[in-house]
């Protein structure tokens, strides 16, 4: 992986490191990843940049997203939020910690479970860490709210 690449803004995309994503999976059972492509998918059912997640449908869906960190990401934001708000389905998303903008205090502070991650994660393969702090956010499934599984299918 070119890291030059990585630690600059020439790319907003951060592939989630697979042992941090199987603990959050064990945890909460995710069938949807939003923002993927064909080789860094978390999750069977999953939506490339042409598919364009933000236009697609998450309901019914246990959803795990790491969107991209770059302009957009406001509107990934409000995307979980008002999915979760709608449907009420489960959507957890690893964000960077960046508690001074306005998509956290409109749409995740007072709104969420927050859990900061201790230390910097290393994304995708690279040798070095993140130069910025994540945090995990937690849209918590309503009740009654279906996450794309039958009854028979529910993990307890």
């Amino acid at each position: 992986m070119n890291t030059e690449v990585m630690f600059s803004s020439k790319t907003d995309s951060w592939a989630t490191p697979i042992n941090f994503f199987r603990e959050l999976d064990e945890e909460f059972h995710f069938n949807l990843d939003p923002c993927a492509d064909e080789f860094n998918h978390k999750c069977d059912r999953y939506f490339t940049v042409k598919e364009d997640g933000l236009s697609q449908n998450w309901g019914g869906s246990s959803v795990f997203c790491n969107p991209p960190y770059g302009r957009e990401i406001g509107k990934w934001v409000e995307k979980a939020y008002r999915t979760n708000q709608e449907h009420g389905n489960l959507v957890v998303m690893l964000l960077p910690a960046r508690t001074d903008t306005k998509w956290f205090h409109e749409f995740i502070y007072q709104k969420a479970e927050v859990r900061f991650v201790r230390g910097r994660l290393k994304f995708g393969d690279s040798k070095n860490s993140a130069p910025f702090p994540s945090m995990v956010v937690i849209y918590k499934k309503k009740e009654g709210a279906d996450n794309g599984k039958s009854k028979g299918e529910e993990k307890e």
